[in-house]
């Protein structure tokens, strides 16, 4: 499900302890390191910009692709009030369509788990092949299957201000992660209610790694997180960092 009325109160809360200055210049580091050309960027499901605004800033042209238009309603600000210059768009990013191709693609903050189907995320990593330079790169993250297994599923947490409170109970079952929000947010004297579910995938990193394989995209770099360190059991964000295979 795409993100609904509260894509500022995400912004503001829900992300609030991501360090997005230090995961984009992560992704700049490993761009520098495998020479890619900053001519063309593509950010998927890029939500509300936040990815988005600090990496166009090194490309000559970028597009922004999320399938909800209130997220992309506070992409467009923030861009537009850093004068970012960005094309976007709302797409679904398993049937993506942009009749051109990029240097570097990103879907980051667990995007790839909202694919739920596994049919759908081989047609987005067929897509993300399609809109690849020979020379590009494509770099994602997922919410690892023992993140999603042994720390979020079953498990309620909540939130508490004076102007938002929100609780987010969560259940894991047939490797799908449900999440379910409640929002009471402050409106003048009184309290607004709001509510939403969202499901998250857990796939194996076998899974992953034979559909990449499978599509024609090759691994050539797996870290634990936005750093330089290897996967390991506890990981809870693996990163992945793929190139096209030309010959397949």
């Amino acid at each position: 499900m795409a993100y609904g009325d509260f894509a500022e109160i995400y912004d503001e809360l829900i992300y609030e302890d991501i360090n997005y200055d230090s995961m984009c210049s992560r992704v700049i580091e490993i761009c520098n390191k495998e020479n890619i050309c900053f001519n063309n960027y593509l950010d998927l499901a890029c939500g509300t910009g936040n990815v988005t605004l600090r990496l166009a800033k090194s490309f000559k042209e970028s597009f922004a692709v999320d399938l909800s238009e209130d997220m992309l309603r506070e992409a467009f600000e923030k861009l537009k009030k850093e004068k970012v210059r960005c094309k976007i768009i709302c797409q679904d990013m398993s049937e993506l369509s942009l009749n051109r191709k990029f240097d570097l693609i990103t879907s980051v903050l667990d995007s790839s788990n909202y694919i739920i189907e596994e049919e759908k995320f081989m047609n987005y990593l067929k897509s993300v092949k399609e809109h690849l330079n020979d020379e590009g790169l494509f770099i994602f993250d997922i919410n690892s299957y023992y993140k999603l297994s042994n720390i979020l599923g079953n498990n309620i947490y909540t939130y508490s201000e004076e102007e938002v409170f929100y609780t987010w109970e969560n259940t894991f079952e047939d490797e799908l992660l449900s999440m379910y929000l409640t929002f009471f947010v402050k409106r003048g004297d009184l309290y607004e209610r709001f509510e939403e579910e969202h499901l998250e995938k857990a796939y194996t990193e076998d899974f992953i790694e034979e559909a990449l394989e499978e599509v024609g995209l090759r691994i050539i770099g797996k870290f634990d997180g936005y750093t330089d360190k290897k996967v390991s059991i506890n990981t809870e964000r693996i990163v992945y960092v793929v190139k096209k295979e030309l010959f397949k």
